[in-house]
């Protein structure tokens, strides 16, 4: 990947280049899914860290589970969920916003002092596209966008995902963009465009 190539995942669609990373353990919980599906999710989950070389937990001291991923067949199930308005500021203007652009997915993220990820509320609406996926492709899906904080238009152009004969996995240029950020080297986060210089280069050498 191209210093640019890089430089566009984390640059937002304002023209600001922003990166983060989690410091903490990922502790992540599912509220709404099948039974079934958990194993799915926690999977994804474990892989993803597993790639990046941070670690996973059962349970975040200070905030129990800091990965919380609701699944919703409607975006009006989440208007009156106890306490998920303390999590999403501005909860109800964001539905009405799902609602009208027609959205099945939304992120949202919280920090440290420092800039680093410190939790991520994962919304999911089930429409008929996500409930076409399997359930292991989606956790992957997932997974993958929560693990950095990638810009939102990193990928307007295609899924992180790729199919490899009949099996969907991790597009390998994005694989190592995430084991490249997650070099102890570099900040857990930063506005400085020239970073991407250097996560470029740790890409070529992991690749």
């Amino acid at each position: 990947m191209t210093p640019d190539a890089v430089a566009r995942h984390f640059t937002r669609s304002d023209g600001t280049y922003l990166f983060a990373r989690w410091r903490r353990p990922v502790v992540p919980v599912v509220f709404g899914a099948g039974a079934g599906s958990l194993p799915a999710f926690k999977g994804a989950f474990a892989a993803v860290c597993a790639l990046a070389g941070h670690p996973m937990a059962e349970t975040d001291a200070e905030l129990g589970a800091n990965v919380m991923i609701f699944v919703v067949r409607d975006w009006a199930e989440l208007r009156d969920l106890p306490g998920l308005d303390r999590l999403v500021v501005g909860l109800r203007d964001l539905l009405e916003r799902l609602e009208a652009a027609g959205a099945n997915q939304y992120r949202v993220f919280r920090f440290e002092a420092d800039g680093a990820i410190r939790a991520a509320v994962v919304l999911l609406r089930m429409d008929a596209h996500l409930a076409a996926m399997p359930a292991d492709v989606l956790a992957l899906a997932q997974a993958v966008q929560t693990i950095l904080l990638w810009s939102d238009t990193a990928f307007d152009g295609g899924s992180p995902l790729a199919q490899v004969a009949g099996q969907v996995i991790l597009r390998p240029d994005v694989g190592a963009l995430i084991r490249a950020g997650y070099d102890p080297v570099l900040p857990p986060m930063t506005r400085e465009p020239a970073h991407a210089l250097r996560l470029a280069a740790r890409v070529g050498a992991v690749q």
